[in-house]
This record gives C-alpha cells, structure tokens and sequence, in this order.
C-alpha cells in the first residue's frame, strides 16, 4: 500500500518522476550525459537565482556538508547549533579534525543575526556554518538579515544547510552572498534520495585551492575543472536520478518559483493554524519553518500510535527527532503537495484523534 509522505525526507515523489528514472541508460562519459548536466546546471541557476559554480553530487547532503567543511575550512569554523542537525554538522567538522567554535541557541529557537556578529567581532574564524532549515525543530533562522552581517565580514566563508528549504523556500543565492548552498533532493525538490546540490561561490573555489586535505570525492575545485572540460563529473554520477532531476527542474521552472514559494507558505499557513487550534507549535513564534511544521505533543498522544493508523488510511507523517521524540510530530508540507492533500491529511488526524 502506498503511503503519501508528510515527512521532512523522503518525500512525496510524483509517478511521472519516478517513471523518469527508467529510460535506458547511458554513458556517464559521452557528449549525451554532458548535455543533460548542463541543462540541468542551467535549470538550476534559474530556480535559485544564481550565476555561481552548480554541482551535482551522488551523494547525500550530509556528504556534501562535509566537502564543504572539507573544502573551505583549514583549520577553525564556528558552527551556529539549534536542533539536531546543526549539532549533526559540527560533529563532522569535529570528525574531520577542524577546531569547532560552537555558537549555541535553545532548540526550538532561531539562530539570530546578532548572535552570529558578536561571535564574529571575536576574529579567527575562516567560516560560518549555519542550517537554514532545522528539520528536527521546524525552525527557520532569519538568513536574509543573517547576510546582511555576513557582508561586513567579508574574508568568512559563509556556509549554510539548505537541505530542507532549497526549492520550497525562496533562496536568492546571489543576492544573500552565500558562499557554498548545500541541498539534497529528497526534500523540497520531490525526487527519490541520492544526490545533493552545491552553489559555491568563486570566493569558496579560491579557498579550496589553498587547502591541500580536502578529500577526494567532494572536491570542489576537481569537480568544476570535470564540468568545464567537457561537462561531466569526476566519479561515475547516478544517471537514473539525473534523468529524474531534469524533468523535475522542467516542472519547477514551468510552476516558477514565486509561485512555488507562494504554494508552500499557503501550505505552512495552514498548517500552523490549525497545529495552533489542536496543540502547540514548538517553533518560537516567528521563526516557523516554510516547509514542515513541528508540533508540541502537548496533549500526550502517542504519536507512533497515530502514525500506525494513518498509515491504514495510507499517510505518513514524522514523529519527533532524536530527544525530542515522541515530545513533539512533525507534518511536512514541502516539494510537490498541495493544500488539498495538507487538508486532507489533517482531517484524517482529527479523526483518529477524535479532536475537535
């Protein structure tokens, strides 16, 4: 039985998506491949609105936020924590033997502007890694006024997890300054997991030519000279998941992407709203993520009970992640739903629940 997913990854994927994935395989080292990633890198600045460096990995976010660390950071980052996967990234940035400052808010807050300037202000630092998008709390920090501090501090690379934002959310990656963007596609772009996307800036490039251990796999600087020469990648890329990504990239222009912004605010809105009418929303009040919502279990539900019998009416939604779970469920409402199926979903709880 199939379950429509309201969970923050994987998400929703579309039958015609999936369907892309089964045409007949090609060559990852011929001129038909070369073509197809550069339309999809094409695609791609237009969406997210930059004329930067577009990567395609094979590979998690997870594996990119490390070439990121690994890529722009010789030794000292400060890493901004509020929920589990900020905490996540610092971790590996730990793991791969950088000296870790941590810049810590309560979960369920924002990582704030001002914080991020009097940490700054300290010196030593060679790059911010900031979640745009804390998935585990439902929190969005406010990154258009967090660039505005980071243009004062122009020799810190400005790193940032857009893992669960990047097309839902509306990104001008030019516009804010952000050095590397770093997304996955099983989130707010509605494709099956395995590839990541990465917006580096000329800025990070110049940085990676000066750090000599930065990997192999997600070199940065490798990973452009390959698409210059001939638009290919390095290592053998997931051929079926591009195909997918292309025709998604199609419906996405096609859809546009105010109006995509416009739809998963619609969605958020309503989602809040009636979290707000039946529970609690754990997110402060005004850092509330565009695409997924976090709700208090403030009624004690048993919230994998719930998820058990919606799966028999064929839902799923996320229970709370690490500590907080089974404290807090989360309703994603990102990449290819709609408000009716948001709706939907919800009446289906009430049910359950016998709220009212």
């Amino acid at each position: 039985m199939h379950k429509k997913l309201f969970i923050p990854g994987p998400t929703e994927v579309r039958e015609d998506i999936l369907q892309a994935q089964t045409q007949w395989m090609i060559g990852h080292r011929t001129k038909v491949f070369g073509d197809l990633y550069m339309n999809i890198q094409n695609k791609l600045k237009q969406i997210l609105f930059t004329t930067k460096n577009t990567m395609v990995f094979t590979s998690s976010g997870t594996g990119v936020m490390e070439g990121a660390v690994r890529n722009c950071v010789r030794k000292t980052v400060l890493h901004c924590v509020n929920g589990a996967f900020s905490d996540r990234w610092a971790k590996i940035s730990q793991a791969c033997g950088k000296d870790v400052a941590v810049l810590e808010a309560p979960w369920g807050e924002p990582i704030t502007p001002r914080m991020i300037e009097e940490k700054l202000r300290m010196g030593g630092f060679e790059a911010v890694a900031l979640v745009h998008n804390e998935t585990s709390t439902g929190v969005r920090s406010p990154i258009e006024k967090i660039a505005e501090v980071m243009k004062a501090f122009p020799d810190v690379i400005w790193l940032v997890d857009t893992v669960s934002s990047l097309a839902g959310d509306m990104i001008r990656v030019d516009e804010l300054g952000i050095d590397v963007t770093i997304a996955s596609t099983q989130k707010a772009f509605a494709l099956p997991p395995g590839m990541a996307v990465a917006v580096v800036s000329q800025k990070a490039m110049d940085k990676t030519k000066t750090v000599f251990d930065r990997g192999y796999y997600f070199d940065f600087d490798a990973m452009q000279k390959r698409y210059e020469k001939d638009h290919q990648t390095p290592c053998t890329p997931a051929v079926s998941l591009f195909f997918a990504l292309d025709k998604q990239l199609d419906k996405i222009v096609a859809e546009g992407m105010e109006n995509r912004y416009r739809r998963h605010v619609e969605m958020a809105e309503f989602t809040r709203a009636w979290v707000k009418r039946h529970f609690k929303l754990f997110a402060q009040a005004g850092s509330e993520s565009v695409t997924l919502t976090t709700a208090a279990n403030n009624k004690g539900i048993k919230v994998a009970d719930l998820n058990t019998e919606l799966g028999k009416r064929g839902f799923q939604i996320s229970n709370g992640y690490g500590k907080l779970k089974e404290a807090t469920f989360r309703i994603a409402h990102m990449g290819d739903l709609t408000l009716d199926e948001v709706r939907e979903v919800l009446v289906n709880i009430e049910d359950i629940l016998k709220l009212k």
